[in-house]
């Protein structure tokens, strides 16, 4: 799938759907829900989401630190706390585990969306500080990428969403989507961040 995908681990179903709806709204995918600590870990391992919105406090605990330190050992995934809790103490245990954004509830579709785009920007360039060369990249792939492709896969690494992507290139979301589909099958991924994190594996 060529859509950003985001699972989201909320307790509450109610405020869940709120959740699902925004992201409907600004063109995300939700490719999972989990409601605790043992469905976020398995949905993480198993979805591998392009980005995690996640609950800090499941079903009455702490857990959400939990199942960030799981992301950080296991995972190249970033994540964003979404929570009502904003005390110093939280907040300075939230920050060892190296969020890409903090929401505190309640938050509106507007507030979502600026602190995704950020986080995945943010994100691309903590795991990629890379200059891309598409003659490099296609010297380590088997298939060569066509040049609309590798500006396609440079908007990819700097964040971009498919509708920001269709705007820098003067075309429809449809082509950007067709252009991401070749990515991944020329790469052999799947995400967009499996496609990052196998780009800074190969130019080490």
């Amino acid at each position: 799938m060529s859509e950003i995908q985001i699972l989201i681990v909320e307790d509450d179903p109610i405020i869940c759907e709120d959740i699902r709806n925004m992201l409907s709204n600004v063109n995300y995918k939700t490719v999972g829900v989990a409601y605790d600590k043992k469905d976020a870990i398995e949905a993480i391992d198993t979805l591998k989401p392009d980005l995690v919105l996640l609950d800090i406090n499941l079903e009455g605990n702490y857990e959400g630190f939990q199942v960030a330190e799981h992301i950080n050992n296991t995972k190249k995934i970033p994540f964003i706390y979404l929570t009502s809790y904003s005390g110093k103490q939280i907040l300075d245990q939230a920050k060892k585990t190296l969020p890409m954004g903090y929401v505190v509830k309640p938050f509106n579709e507007k507030e979502l969306y600026s602190t995704i785009e950020i986080a995945l920007y943010s994100f691309s360039k903590f795991i990629l500080p890379i200059t891309l060369n598409r003659e490099v990249i296609n010297s380590l792939i088997q298939t060569p990428l066509t040049r609309k492709e590798f500006e396609t896969l440079k908007g990819l690494h700097e964040g971009k969403t498919n509708q920001i992507l269709a705007e820098d290139q003067f075309v429809s979301v449809n082509t950007i989507k067709s252009h991401i589909k070749n990515i991944y099958e020329k790469m052999n991924t799947h995400t967009r961040l499996e496609t990052i994190t196998l780009l800074n594996e190969l130019l080490r």
